[in-house]
């Protein structure tokens, strides 16, 4: 039998914190996701001034990390890069933005990012993930 890490609700908070410390000094309004292994949804915080839609965009962004295994950011270059059937999976929000956690080589988790550039979303996630690891 194999065990594996699982964020608590106080490492979500502590993620939701640390990104948002992050949005706030760089001046971004943004939405921050995060999720389980599975994709499901453990914490959501949409920044004063973030529109209505970056909440659905960090959501997916969040999940597709999470079960993907790997930074959403690899979704959108490999579409961008020509394999352009990727767009028929049946995944949303296959933009940069979202983040794995990986604790002992596992996927524990994700933190998906939306309202800013995309490097700047993975910024504000990387220093969410950052927090726990």
């Amino acid at each position: 039998m194999q065990t594996k890490a699982i964020l608590s609700q106080q490492d979500t908070q502590q993620i939701l914190d640390a990104a948002q410390r992050e949005a706030d000094a760089n001046g971004w309004a943004v939405t921050i996701a995060v999720t389980d292994d599975g994709g499901h949804l453990l914490g959501l915080r949409r920044l004063d001034g973030a529109g209505p839609f970056s909440a659905e965009v960090a959501s997916h962004k969040a999940r597709n990390a999470a079960v993907g295994r790997k930074e959403t950011q690899v979704f959108e270059e490999m579409i961008n890069n020509g394999r352009t059937a990727f767009v028929t999976a049946p995944l949303q929000g296959l933009m940069s933005g979202g983040v794995p956690v990986i604790v002992d080589g596992q996927v524990i988790a994700a933190v998906g990012v939306s309202g800013v550039k995309p490097e700047q979303d993975v910024q504000i996630a990387k220093a969410g993930v950052a927090s726990v690891g």
